[in-house]
Order: C-alpha cells, then sequence, then structure tokens
C-alpha cells in the first residue's frame, strides 16, 4: 500500500500534462521512482525531456492537491467486502501479463480483489446491442471458463460485456471489469447494481483517476488492458465496426489467442466474427474449445446435438425456424399456418424462452447455450 506521499509522487508524475507514458517509464527507468524523479535536478532531467515538459513537471498542476486528497480519502474509505488500492508498476500485485504488452499504464485503480491481477484469465468481449442468442452465449461461455478457475474479463458494457461478467460470477474464477473511468463513476448507470457486484465478488479496474468522466476516447484505449490482462480473448458478437474487434487486434498484437462464435450469416452481429475467423482466429462452439487451444483442462463436452442445439419437442413451428432470423410471412409459408396461429403460437414460444423477436419483425430460435 502507498503512503500519502509516495501517492502524491505517482499523481504528479502520471496526471502532468505533456509527460506520456512513453516519457514516464524512461523516467522512472533513469532515476527508480517518481519521489526519486522529483529530487532530481532539473539538469538531469533535461537530458531526456524537452524544454516544454521540463516546464510542466516542474510546476505541478494547480488541481493535484485536490486530486491527491480525493484519491487518499477514496482510498481510506474502502470497506472489507470492497477494498481500494493503487497498485503501481512494480508492485507484487501488477500483472505480469500487461508487461508483456507495448503500453503498460504505470498505475492502476483498484477495487475488489487485486490477486484476479495475477490469476489466469480470458476476455470476453462483444456487441452493446446483441442477440438475445448472444447474451445467452455470453453468460454460459463466460459461467464454464469462471467455473474451470479462469478469470473473466470484459469492460461493463451493455450488452455482451454485462453477460459475460453476469455468467462469470457464478464461478470460482470470478471476473474482472476494466472501465473507461474514474472509479468514483459508474458507466453505463444502468450497471451500477452489477459494478458493486462485481467490486465484491470480483475486481472493477481502471487506469484513470478519479472523477475522470465517461470520454468516447477512453473506451478503445482500455480495451487494451482487456486484451492485456487475458491469455486470449472470445468474441462473442461483433459487428464489422466494433470496439471488440480492437481488443481483438489488440490482443494478436500482444502475441494472445484470439477466438470467436460463429452465427447466422444473415445476422450483422456475427459479421465481425465471421471476419475475425477469416483471419485466423480460432471458431470456438463451446467453452470447451477455448482451454484447449489454452491448453488447459476442459470439462467434458456435451453431446454435439445438446452444444449446438435445444430438442425442438416436434414443435412444427420452432423445427420451420431453422436457426437464422425469419420473417412471419417465411415461416407462414414453410408451416402452411396463418399469421395469426403463427402470431398466437410464437408468443407462446417467446414467453417460454424457445423464441426471440428482433428487430424488423423477425423471429430467432433461441438455443441454450
Amino acid at each position: 500500500m502507498l503512503d500519502r506521499d509516495e501517492l502524491a509522487a505517482w499523481l504528479r508524475l502520471t496526471e502532468t500534462p505533456g509527460i506520456g507514458l512513453e516519457t514516464a517509464r524512461r523516467l522512472l527507468a533513469a532515476f527508480g521512482s517518481p519521489q526519486a524523479v522529483f529530487e532530481a535536478p532539473q539538469r538531469a532531467w533535461r537530458e531526456l525531456l524537452g524544454p516544454a515538459q521540463t516546464a510542466a513537471l516542474n510546476a505541478p498542476a494547480a488541481t493535484l492537491d485536490a486530486l491527491v486528497e480525493s484519491t487518499w480519502q477514496w482510498l481510506q474509505a474502502g470497506e472489507a467486502t470492497a477494498p481500494r488500492q493503487v497498485v503501481v508498476l512494480g508492485d507484487v500485485h501488477y500483472p505480469a501479463l500487461l508487461l508483456e504488452t507495448a503500453d503498460p499504464p504505470l498505475l492502476l485503480y483498484a477495487m475488489g480483489r487485486t490477486e484476479l491481477l495475477c490469476a489466469p484469465a480470458v476476455a470476453v468481449v462483444g456487441s452493446r446491442n446483441p442477440s438475445a442468442q448472444g447474451l445467452e452465449n455470453a453468460r454460459a461461455f463466460a459461467a464454464v471458463l469462471s467455473g474451470t478457475g479462469l478469470t473473466v474479463v470484459s469492460g461493463l458494457a451493455l450488452g455482451i460485456d454485462g453477460a459475460a461478467h453476469e455468467g462469470a460470477l457464478q464461478g470460482p474464477g470470478s471476473t474482472i471489469a476494466v472501465v473507461g473511468t474514474g472509479l468514483d463513476r459508474v458507466y453505463p448507470k444502468r450497471h451500477f447494481a452489477l459494478a458493486h457486484r462485481i467490486a465484491t465478488a470480483g475486481l472493477v479496474l481502471s487506469e484513470y483517476s478519479l472523477g475522470t468522466p465517461p470520454v468516447a476516447a477512453n473506451f478503445p484505449r482500455r480495451n487494451r488492458l482487456i486484451a492485456g490482462l487475458a491469455r486470449g480473448t472470445l468474441v462473442v458478437e461483433a459487428a464489422l465496426k466494433s470496439g471488440s474487434l480492437i481488443t481483438a487486434r489488440l490482443a494478436l498484437d500482444a502475441g494472445r489467442e484470439v477466438f470467436a462464435i460463429p452465427g447466422s450469416i444473415h445476422a450483422p452481429q456475427s459479421r465481425g466474427c465471421h471476419a475475425l475467423i477469416k483471419q485466423g482466429a480460432k471458431l470456438v462452439e463451446a467453452a470447451a474449445d477455448v482451454l484447449v487451444e489454452l491448453r488447459l483442462d476442459a470439462p467434458p463436452r456435451p453431446p454435439a446435438a445438446a452444444v449446438a442445439f435445444s430438442d425442438s419437442g416436434g414443435d412444427p413451428v420452432l423445427t420451420a425456424l431453422g436457426h437464422d432470423p425469419v420473417t412471419l410471412d417465411a415461416l407462414a409459408a414453410r408451416t402452411g399456418w396463418s399469421p395469426a396461429q403463427l402470431s398466437a403460437h410464437l408468443l407462446e414460444l417467446e414467453l417460454a424462452g424457445e423464441v426471440s423477436r428482433l428487430p424488423g419483425q423477425l423471429f430467432q430460435r433461441l438455443i441454450r447455450a
């Protein structure tokens, strides 16, 4: 645990305008610690910094004292169920896998179980606007992966991220939520209760100082931490232009495995996964596939039919639905039922959790992963 003076030195180094991560790492390599940096004479800085950077480092921001005070008070207010910590480069809790990436942060704000930072992990990411099937897949895969002891890393976003966290909380591996704001804020607000559960049973993590609002540019940057903390990244559903594909690319850049779940050729949410598979990502149909690729013990795999699809029980509408989104007119042509009969039966199947109604008056069979 940092004392107040150490915290102040780290914050001064990381919050100085014009001193980016690369420059700060050079200073730390030269002087050993932030405190040693600020104890060194300015002429020593000039060997590593330009004139503007030297001037900036020599004049702490007017807001620095307030940030140090608020951060210190935030740390002291941590509860036994959700302890708070600032993990700095060189700390015993600093994740070794992040050190292998191109741009590791100097410090991490953590709330919850910091031991998860050094646990074997898999990232699970995907669309903010997933299908019902995508949500089910994310929960089910994350639950199995967590059940084997793997920590599931994701970004607390709506959609696939939230479902992955929920599934992972069911197992001993638990979950890490990497966020793009300060830890005194929850974004999106709809995930306030989920963030609290993760802080209690898992870990909420950020590289951004307290008070940092949800700025759009911060979320692609936090994706490098999601990929960097994990041995592999699983993309559940993603459009062709998706932040999940950024995470997958960052995972590849770090030499990690990338996995993708295939979907319907007609679903926009599947096109990003299909593009990844074409580029060499591993196609997976079950969590066991991920474990095998990572050379971990896999649970017994259910028979193929149980993995792929639930039994329709002879229901003619479920049989006619197949596994792609279908219009009411197409179902009427396949079954010979009237639109009124179909609508009534589809509502029953929806209530039973067998069918999902999609935008554009489409229907899709819901498969329990």
